[in-house]
C-alpha cells in the first residue's frame, strides 16, 4: 500500500522559511521513476498546484505564485521529496499535500496523495 507522509508544517512569520518533507513508502516501482509534486489548499479555496519534480533529469515546474521562493527536490535514497519555502507570505497559508504519479507527469493526474500538513504564515 502506497503511503505518502508529509511533515514540517507549522506557524511562521511572514518573510520566514519552512521546509516540508514527504516520505514515500509502498511504491511498487522505484521512487525515482515517479513524478512528485506538492499541492496546497488555502482556507475557502480549491486545491492548487505548487511544484513538481520529474524523475527524468530532475525537471521542475512551479506555480507562478511561488516561483523564485520555493524549491522542490528529492532524495531518492530516502524516498523523500522536499519543498523548501522561503520568503513566505500570509497568502501561502494552506494545507500542503504531497502527491505522486508513475512516470513523467504534469500538473494533473496524480494517483497517490498524502494527508497534508498545515502551514500558517502570520503577518
Amino acid at each position: 500500500q502506497v503511503q505518502l507522509v508529509e511533515s514540517g508544517g507549522g506557524l511562521v512569520q511572514a518573510g520566514g522559511s519552512l521546509r516540508l518533507s514527504c516520505a514515500a513508502s509502498g511504491l511498487t516501482v522505484t521512487f525515482s521513476r515517479h513524478t512528485m509534486a506538492w499541492f496546497r489548499q488555502g482556507p475557502g479555496k480549491d486545491r492548487e498546484f505548487v511544484a513538481l519534480i520529474n524523475w527524468i533529469g530532475g525537471v521542475t515546474d512551479y506555480a507562478g505564485s511561488v516561483k523564485g521562493r520555493f524549491t522542490i527536490s528529492t532524495d531518492n535514497a530516502k524516498n523523500t521529496v522536499y519543498l523548501q519555502m522561503n520568503s513566505l507570505k500570509p497568502e501561502d497559508t494552506a494545507v500542503y499535500f504531497c502527491a505522486a504519479r508513475l512516470g513523467i507527469g504534469g500538473r494533473t493526474g496524480y494517483d497517490y496523495w498524502g494527508q497534508g500538513t498545515q502551514v500558517t504564515v502570520s503577518s
